[in-house]
């Protein structure tokens, strides 16, 4: 499983971000909160609070795809 956080500020990334999830063949999550959205669903992602980091969870065996792919989203808590 991999599980990191991101931050999705712009329209074109949340786009972005749900394509590479629905590309996938096992589930992603995003976590906001008490929220948990499917990250294949465009509606549920604009449905959580996108001003804040977020934690995306894929349920995979192997990540470094994926890791590679969201890499611009990935939330860097030291700026």
């Amino acid at each position: 499983m991999l599980e990191k956080t991101i931050m999705l500020s712009q329209f074109d990334d949340v786009k972005k971000f749900v394509d590479i999830a629905a590309s996938k063949d096992y589930d992603v999550e995003l976590l906001s909160g008490k929220y948990i959205v499917n990250a294949k669903s465009i509606m549920g992602v604009f449905s959580l609070d996108l001003t804040k980091p977020i934690t995306v969870r894929a349920h995979c065996e192997t990540s470094g795809e994926l890791l590679k792919q969201i890499s611009p989203f990935l939330f860097d808590n030291n700026k």
